[in-house]
């Protein structure tokens, strides 16, 4: 077994380091969430005009289905401005969406049709911008079926200031020959190889799917036992969603798209853009009327369709694709994707979660990273699946330098170790919320009934039902988000903007005028 526990074993924060290097520190948050009709099932109706065009809106949009709504805040300096935004979206789609729908508050669905087409995939209108979005969706629903395209998640967005690097930069003989870009591609690269040796602590403490509806698992094999006559579970749980029965699939598996240097990483995600896979083929390009139903049959149809707990970003410029943008301007910030909605926060996230992240993010960054190679990846996924699973089970152990250790001991390390960090973040923004953070999550290690997924199956057997949890929560959500109001200067300009980008997407629709059928040949 390789001695890959290295990278945590002695943890400095650098000499050079205090919290004036955090000046520049932004996050941004990408929250779905499904909208629900009154009874609960699966709304049908479009996504509502007074929000916008999902296709140019900024801020608001649709992920896979017409009923999936997916909010994006603009990058923040502190968490708190990010979470108020995040609040200022949920209003607007409160003000926005038709009387009585709600926004359901868990990752996992409940009360879908037994039938694949009752879930609308997203329309982004005539233009071929637009048709293209569609058609991916659809390639994503005939290779994994459109009910798992349903599952909600989070994704917190971090970046660093350059302030951090060019002293990091300057304080390292060896890194004198790079460019500050080389440099920081490569201290990103060790963060995100370090949060994939770390994602089962956050399955394990922001986890909040061990249940789901029956009509989640309808025509799948599955090992959950009744919680009761409408709910599925595993008694120890932490995040279903980011197991076998979520956002997994067999074909990704085998990709070996490694995270040690950003061309490798490139090279390996356009392998798998350029690969086709015999299954996805003989599901054929087009239907029996001669429409397109997938982009290609390739391993991937597009990069954005390989699912990772975390990825390197870079802003995307007009028609550049994520990895050119990447390979040309090196990561800008990664994404933490490994997130389950949390269902008692009516923004789907607290503040003690995104600050706790934070911390990690700065843990991840400054321990040492090694190289990740298959054979550890192997033994990252086998503690994942345990932690998915049974994580909150007292005696559970993973593997820790080829030895199992108790899943406990393991996350009360690293969480003590996080504490410097957690101080020198308050020291920078004031206040104490970084440390009160970490010292909830080292209760929450201690204490497996204090987890959120622990509180979701016992507030499910309280109330009935999985679902009787996510509808009475959501009502409660929406209350409280309608009784807030936006200032007069943020409503108006959030009005202006919605109307912009229905302009916006009507200019595109009008400038291209090109065959679809043309367009996507191309494309291919």
């Amino acid at each position: 077994m390789s001695n890959f526990a290295s990278s945590f074993v002695n943890f400095d924060i650098p000499n050079w380091f205090d919290s004036q290097h955090l000046t520049g520190m932004l996050r941004g948050i990408e929250k779905e969430g499904l909208r629900v009709k009154p009874d609960g099932f699966l709304a049908q109706t479009p996504h509502p005009a007074k929000l916008g065009s999902k296709l140019t809106h900024p801020f608001i949009t649709t992920d896979y289905s017409e009923s999936l709504l997916e909010l994006i805040t603009e990058p923040k300096s502190s968490p708190k401005e990010t979470l108020n935004m995040l609040r200022q979206l949920h209003v607007l789609v409160y003000q926005g969406i038709p009387e009585g729908e709600l926004m359901w508050p868990l990752s996992m669905p409940c009360m879908l049709s037994s039938k694949d087409e009752d879930i609308p995939l997203a329309d982004y209108g005539s233009s071929n911008t637009g048709k293209l979005k569609t058609l991916y969706r659809s390639g994503l629903g005939i290779r994994y079926g459109r009910r798992m395209q349903t599952i909600a998640g989070l994704h917190y967005n971090l970046s660093f200031g350059d302030t951090l690097f060019e002293t990091w930069q300057a304080k390292t003989p060896t890194a004198q020959s790079q460019t500050l870009t080389e440099f920081k591609n490569e201290k990103y690269l060790g963060l995100i190889r370090n949060f994939k040796r770390l994602t089962s602590l956050v399955l394990y403490l922001l986890g909040a799917s061990p249940s789901v509806c029956p009509c989640f698992l309808a025509g799948r094999e599955h090992d959950l036992e009744l919680l009761n006559d409408s709910t599925y579970y595993k008694p120890a749980a932490t995040s279903l969603r980011m197991g076998k029965l979520g956002y997994t699939n067999s074909v990704q598996e085998q990709l070996d798209i490694r995270y040690n240097y950003l061309p490798e990483y490139v090279d390996g995600l356009r392998r798998a853009i350029q690969t086709p896979h015999e299954s996805f083929a003989k599901l054929g390009l087009e239907d029996e009327d001669g429409n397109p139903i997938q982009i290609n049959n390739h391993i991937l149809q597009i990069e954005n369709e390989y699912y990772s707990p975390i990825r390197p970003k870079q802003i995307a410029m007009s028609g550049e694709t994520p990895t050119e943008a990447l390979e040309r301007r090196g990561i800008a910030y990664v994404e933490f994707r490994a997130i389950d909605l949390d269902p008692y926060s009516d923004v789907g996230i607290r503040l003690s979660s995104a600050c706790f992240l934070e911390v990690m993010a700065l843990y991840c960054l400054f321990s040492d990273s090694p190289d990740l190679l298959p054979e550890e990846e192997d033994t990252l996924a086998i503690n994942l699946e345990r932690v998915v699973n049974e994580g909150r089970r007292d005696d559970l152990h993973i593997i820790n330098n080829g030895q199992e250790q108790s899943l406990e001991s393991w996350m009360l390390t690293h969480l003590e170790r996080m504490q410097p960090l957690a101080a020198l973040l308050d020291a920078h923004y004031g206040g104490n919320d970084y440390r009160a953070a970490v010292a909830l999550m080292q209760g929450k290690a201690g204490h497996s009934e204090s987890t959120i997924s622990a509180q979701v199956n016992s507030d499910s057997k309280r109330l009935g039902s999985l679902w009787q949890l996510g509808f009475t929560l959501a009502q409660q959500h929406r209350e409280s988000l309608l009784q807030q109001t936006l200032s007069p200067n943020t409503q108006a300009k959030y009005e202006v903007l919605a109307e912009k980008s229905i302009l916006q997407q009507a200019e595109i629709e009008q400038s291209e005028t090109e065959d679809f059928a043309e367009f996507l040949q191309q494309y291919r």
